[in-house]
Parts: structure tokens; C-alpha cells; sequence
């Protein structure tokens, strides 16, 4: 399982690829859950984890439903130095809003260079707001040739990816995307008590802040201890379920 984590800094960014996570998604939370930052943050940022082997993803904001904008957007993202771009489907409610908002988001991007990741996020907890469901949006990332499908929560009041959906509707979940061939990550004040639920979804990434945050704040500074003692304890586990499996096998 990856381990993505969310800084808004290069500070940042440098306390996370101390820590150990697999991706650095560039994001900035004075705008929202999944807020986008400047071009030259995410120029910045990417060009600093690169040299270190990292993988970096940036964010393009909680959208509201205009494809042309979202599209500009994802360019600009795509053309900054970002390997996953993400883009977070929240003022839609339809597949057909999804789909169109993802077709433009997936050519902008691949315009830019056509090996790049394009990501589509829906939230956990869109029965709060009226947003998209998730088999719209499984199938709207799927028709778009997405190669992530994403939730995380919108609303960050506590309550987190456990609370807005069930187990079941979980695994679901991860079970749709990759039947539809894609990866499928999973966020939202994601806890390290949930890791052994977040192993049990089989989900391919996990998405962190707050969690690694000083104090378990997500607008606070990430700390590099807390990012490594997370990354640690996914780490265990994983090679814990693999010897496992393998018993199981033999």
C-alpha cells in the first residue's frame, strides 16, 4: 500500500520524505479539502521531492461543475512538474456532470505528457452536502480512462472516512475501481487506529494530513517523526498480512 501525505510547504515536504511516504501531494487547506496551491509551490515542491525519488501529486481544488475551468486548472497543474494530478468532483451531483468534468480534466493533462496519473476524488461523506455517489463517480472515472479513483471527506469537523461510510460500502468501493482497472486510494481524517480497517478495504493508497499533523491537526505542521512512526506502523502491517498470506498459500 502507498502512503500519501499531504504537505503545503517544502518545509513540509522535506519533514515527509524524512518520514517515508511514497507520494507528496501538494495541496493547500486554506482552500478546502483538497485545495489547490500555486503553480510555483507545486514547481517548487515537485522538483525538490524528484531529486529524492519521490513521487509528487498536486490537487486542483474542491471543484464546482465547469469543465473549461477545471481543465485550465489541470493543465497548469499537469505543466508544474506533478505526477498525479487530482481533481475533486464536489459541486456535481450526476454521472454526467463527472464524466464531463473528468474528459477535460484527462485530455489537459494528457496534453501535457500523456504518462502522468490522473486521479478522480469524490468525497465520503457527499450524503452530507448532496454530492456525487460513488458508483457515478467509479463510473465516471472509469469512462474517462481515470487511473485513480479517490474519496476523502469535505467537511473537516472530526468526523472522518470511517464515520460517513460503512465498511461495506467500503469495500465496495475499492472492489468497483478495480474491477474497472484502476487504483483506488482512500482519505479523510484517516487515524492511525484505522489501519488495520484501511487493510481490510484492500484499497492501493492511503491519504494522510492531520494524522502526522503536531497535535493531530490538520493546520498545523506536519512533523517528520509522527509522519515516520506512521509510515512504520503501515509498513509492519503490510509485511504482518503478506508473511500471513503466504502461510495461508504454503
Amino acid at each position: 500500500m502507498k502512503i500519501l501525505i499531504s504537505p503545503i510547504s517544502l518545509e513540509e515536504a522535506a519533514a515527509i520524505i524524512e518520514g517515508g511516504a511514497d507520494i507528496i501531494d501538494i495541496k493547500n487547506i486554506k482552500e478546502g479539502s483538497l485545495g489547490a496551491n500555486f503553480p510555483w509551490r507545486i514547481r517548487e515542491v515537485s522538483d525538490f521531492v524528484h531529486k529524492h525519488g519521490v513521487v509528487a501529486s498536486a490537487t486542483l481544488g474542491d471543484l464546482p461543475y465547469k469543465p473549461g475551468t477545471a481543465a485550465l486548472a489541470a493543465f497548469g497543474a499537469a505543466s508544474s512538474g506533478a505526477d498525479y494530478v487530482k481533481a475533486g468532483l464536489y459541486g456535481m451531483n450526476t454521472y454526467q456532470e463527472a464524466y464531463d468534468m473528468m474528459a477535460g480534466i484527462a485530455q489537459a493533462i494528457r496534453s501535457v505528457n500523456p504518462s502522468l496519473t490522473v486521479v478522480a476524488s469524490g468525497y465520503a461523506d457527499y450524503r452530507r452536502f448532496g454530492g456525487l455517489n460513488l458508483h457515478d463517480l467509479v463510473k465516471a472515472a472509469k469512462d474517462t480512462k481515470c487511473n485513480v479513483v479517490m474519496v476523502d471527506t469535505a467537511i473537516k469537523d472530526g468526523s472522518t472516512l470511517f464515520d460517513a461510510l460503512t465498511m461495506d460500502e467500503l469495500k465496495e468501493f475499492v472492489a468497483l475501481g478495480h474491477e474497472a482497472g484502476m487504483e483506488v486510494a482512500l482519505a479523510g481524517s484517516v487515524k492511525f487506529e484505522h489501519a488495520e480497517k484501511v487493510f481490510e478495504t484492500k484499497a492501493d493508497i492511503v491519504g494522510v494530513r492531520g494524522a502526522v499533523c503536531e497535535g493531530k491537526d490538520r493546520s498545523t505542521t506536519i512533523s517528520a517523526k509522527k509522519t515516520r512512526e506512521f509510515c512504520d506502523l503501515f509498513r509492519k502491517m503490510e509485511a504482518e498480512l503478506n508473511g500471513s498470506l503466504s502461510k495461508a498459500v504454503c
